[in-house]
């Protein structure tokens, strides 16, 4: 394996590693509970 490749290789590793972690973190950061929306067509109740 040549060196460039090495170097390839681990830049796509890095960048898998932080997009799965900005992934988890908004998952984390989701408000739980229920959301109410009041708008032009009525109620809307989302559980989340």
């Amino acid at each position: 394996m040549s060196r460039n490749s090495l170097y390839l290789l681990i830049g796509a590793l890095v960048v898998v590693v932080i997009g799965f972690g900005i992934y988890a973190y908004q998952q984390e950061s989701q408000p739980d509970g229920v959301a109410i929306e009041f708008n032009e067509n009525g109620v809307s109740v989302e559980a989340n």
